[in-house]
């Protein structure tokens, strides 16, 4: 399909899934202008539904007060529990191995208190340089609690010089030569900057040779793209859901634990009585019975006003399928990649991978201009209506997402990015 106007408004027709974009609340500027939202790797849009299951429970919260735990249209107390099975197919996993709860940095804080127990020789934790700063800080505070010191104890991984992207030989490497003295293998599925998909198996296999824990941070990933955490045999994995799974600033995060944990009692965790036996919980008894699972990580009871979006936007998901959007996302981020090839040959550089394997929906593009100047450059991509992210020195993230963007609106993002450099 030729890379234009025409070819566009082609692709658009034939796309299967171009109704669900009405399904989601487009922002406008003051004047009435519908935006070009291409930042749904930051926060992602509202569905239309979401206000509705926010409603359900108020109105319950209302008519019920404390009953509604039972007796509401979606019962509290089992509330998280809705969501388990459709994440789990999101992340490849079996329903008892998700949860959703908490937030993404405290599941990371409350999964290093399981997994990372550093002993006298294996204390050393694994990261990429250019970690999302959350995980860096959470790993640096981890090893200082532990009374280690950074310097000596975390590991970090970057591309070679010259290069943007994480090799995967470097990184099976890299593990290697830590060998024994490595306790935790912390990577994203995608990473942030970038949008670089990581090959994981190898990287997986790799530290479960060295005898490491493996941990994944999928924030940019789940709802992103496909993944096998189960069959992949990583130990834990968290996530957001308020970027690609649209589910509100600040949403319920999840988290994944291997079945092969479900039942260990050697793990220490921190408790709550959340994660205790459902069946004994209201006894208010002493000691703590984990649920087999991940909900034996769980500490309060699920915030439902938080969670019912999420639930919202999972059915969308159901409908549309995952295999569904990762056709598309290939699609749209291949035709935003030719017209950036195309139009801004030697004013825009993607370093983001250029093979479908190797990236989700998201094209990072450094502006080949001083950062000032670049700088300039974003901000009259905003005014012509474009909402993308930038990040220092000289990077705007755009990211196409297969529910709610057309191929026309890449087609008019990047006819606006032509115009804001050539300014």
């Amino acid at each position: 399909m030729t890379p234009d106007a025409e070819g566009a408004r082609a692709l658009d027709a034939s796309d299967p899934l171009a109704s669900f974009a009405e399904e989601f609340h487009h922002p406008y500027d003051g004047t009435g202008r519908r935006l070009l939202y291409l930042c749904g790797h930051s926060l992602g849009l509202q569905p239309k539904s979401a206000a509705r299951y926010v409603e359900q429970e108020l109105k319950d919260w209302q008519r019920l007060g404390v009953l509604g735990h039972h007796a509401a249209a979606r019962p509290w107390i089992p509330y998280h529990e809705q969501a388990a099975a459709p994440l789990a197919g999101l992340v490849g996993a079996q329903e008892s191995e998700v949860v959703a709860m908490n937030s993404l940095t405290v599941n990371l804080h409350l999964m290093m208190v399981s997994f990372f127990r550093p002993g006298a020789t294996r204390s050393r934790v694994l990261i990429e340089k250019s970690a999302f700063p959350s995980d860096r800080y959470a790993v640096v505070s981890q090893l200082a609690f532990h009374g280690l010191n950074p310097a000596e104890h975390l590991i970090e991984i970057e591309p070679r010089p010259g290069e943007r992207a994480l090799r995967t030989e470097d990184m099976v490497d890299r593990i290697e030569r830590a060998g024994a003295s490595l306790a935790l293998v912390l990577l994203p599925s995608v990473q942030y900057l970038t949008g670089q998909s990581l090959d994981l198996p190898p990287v997986i296999e790799a530290a479960r040779r060295a005898g490491a824990v493996v941990g994944l941070d999928l924030a940019h990933g789940i709802g992103n793209m496909p993944s096998s955490l189960h069959d992949w045999n990583v130990d834990f994995a968290v996530w957001c859901s308020y970027k690609y799974l649209n589910s509100g600033p600040g949403a319920i995060g999840g988290c994944f634990v291997h079945e092969r944990h479900a039942r260990s009692a050697a793990l220490p965790r921190f408790a709550g009585w959340w994660g205790h036996n459902p069946a004994a919980r209201f006894q208010m008894g002493p000691d703590f019975d984990p649920i087999p699972g991940a909900q034996g990580w769980q500490i309060s009871n699920p915030p439902v006003l938080s969670a019912a979006p999420l639930l919202a936007s999972l059915d969308i998901f159901r409908r549309a399928g995952m295999a569904r959007v990762r056709e598309k996302s290939i699609a749209l981020t291949a035709f935003l990649q030719q017209l950036v090839e195309i139009r801004l040959a030697g004013l825009v550089d993607i370093i983001t991978p250029g093979a479908a394997s190797e990236r989700g929906c998201q094209l990072s593009l450094r502006i080949a201009r001083s950062p000032a100047a670049a700088k300039r450059c974003h901000d009259h991509l905003s005014e012509a209506g474009v909402v993308s992210d930038w990040r220092e020195p000289d990077v705007v993230r755009l990211a196409p997402i297969p529910l709610y963007n057309s191929f026309g609106d890449v087609f008019r993002a990047v006819d606006a990015l032509s115009q804001a450099v050539r300014r």
